[in-house]
């Protein structure tokens, strides 16, 4: 695939979840990238809807900020999953494997279960 595809609405706060639970605190470029490497390339993360789920994501307290100095010396805001973060990972986590099993049910008829 030549073309990046945007990250589907309603999968960026899981993915900005699940990237902060493996990687720690990151800021919001370092999410970004991230999110885009995991995919190998094929998303991109537009950051027109990466710094609104982020806030959305603090005020629903899922995630709490910090500023920091980046690698380059640079000012940034850095992000880590709270308590509440963490349940919400794992109930999204369960939600979206419940929906991927019932979504391959559909793609594949003849492999249904019993």
């Amino acid at each position: 695939m030549g073309n990046k595809t945007d990250v589907w609405q309603g999968t960026l706060a899981l993915m900005v979840l699940k990237t902060l639970e493996r990687g720690g605190s990151l800021h919001g470029y370092g999410i970004a990238r991230q999110i885009e490497r995991t995919s190998a390339q094929v998303l991109s993360v537009n950051y027109g809807t990466l710094y609104p789920a982020l806030l959305k994501l603090e005020q629903e307290g899922y995630i709490a900020a910090e500023w920091g100095v980046s690698d380059n010396n640079r000012k940034a805001k850095y992000y880590a999953l709270t308590r509440a973060g963490r349940r919400r990972v794992a109930e999204e986590t369960q939600a979206w494997e419940q929906i991927s099993a019932i979504l391959a049910r559909f793609l594949s008829p003849g492999k249904e279960c019993a």
